[in-house]
């Protein structure tokens, strides 16, 4: 299993629609799961510091991560252009394997 943690400093007045749009359910699980070896996200709003989501994204291999990232890259970069106003500040944590 391949993980993608993200860091995501949200506008105070944004954070319902970023929920939506970076949740479970939201326009990037749904991009993501065009592919099979997508295995879900999770998002993490931290309880001492407000506005402050980390998010965590489960592949089968970094090998089917990039393939996707190949195959949707236009998709990818709208929906990425399109969510901008949600954050101040948008920073990767690292890329993990379960061992």
């Amino acid at each position: 299993m391949y993980l993608i943690l993200w860091e995501f400093t949200v506008r105070p007045e944004r954070e319902s629609e970023f929920e939506r749009a970076y949740g479970t359910n939201g326009d990037w699980a749904k991009l993501f799961a065009r592919s099979a070896e997508y295995r879900g996200t999770e998002l993490l709003r931290d309880r001492e510091t407000a506005g402050r989501y980390l998010t965590i994204d489960r592949w089968t291999t970094r090998e089917a991560y990039e393939a996707f990232r190949r195959q949707w890259e236009t998709d990818y970069r709208a929906l990425d252009a399109a969510g901008e106003g949600l954050t101040v500040d948008e920073v990767p944590r690292g890329e993990f394997e379960v061992p």
